[in-house]
């Protein structure tokens, strides 16, 4: 049995190998981005959010399709909204949704 790489294409010969790299109790750290690009995300969604509207598809749907995807055609190029879209790395555009909502929430 071959397990492949979570973020890459080694193959892993067993479980155990997979572990040994994988370690649940390792905890990942992403790059910290700063607080005043939550702005430039909202701006940026805010436009993106209606081109996609005006354009008669489901924002939330389309810009989690985005996210979780990579690929820019989930976004209409309505509004220049792909290229606005394509100017934020996807962890960048998330944090500052998490960021967000924590806030509303917290």
């Amino acid at each position: 049995m071959s397990l492949c790489g979570a973020w890459g294409s080694t193959p892993y010969t067993t479980e155990v190998d997979f572990m040994r790299v994988y370690n649940d109790s390792d905890t990942q750290k992403l790059d910290e981005h700063h607080h005043d690009t939550s702005l430039k995300v909202k701006e940026i969604l805010d436009t993106v959010y209606i081109a996609l509207k005006e354009k008669g598809y489901n924002p939330f749907t389309q810009i989690v399709g985005y996210i979780l995807s990579g690929d820019p055609t989930y976004i209409t190029s309505h509004r220049n909204a792909r290229a606005l879209i394509g100017k934020l790395e996807r962890d960048e555009l998330l944090e500052a949704m998490v960021r967000e909502f924590l806030h509303e929430v917290l």
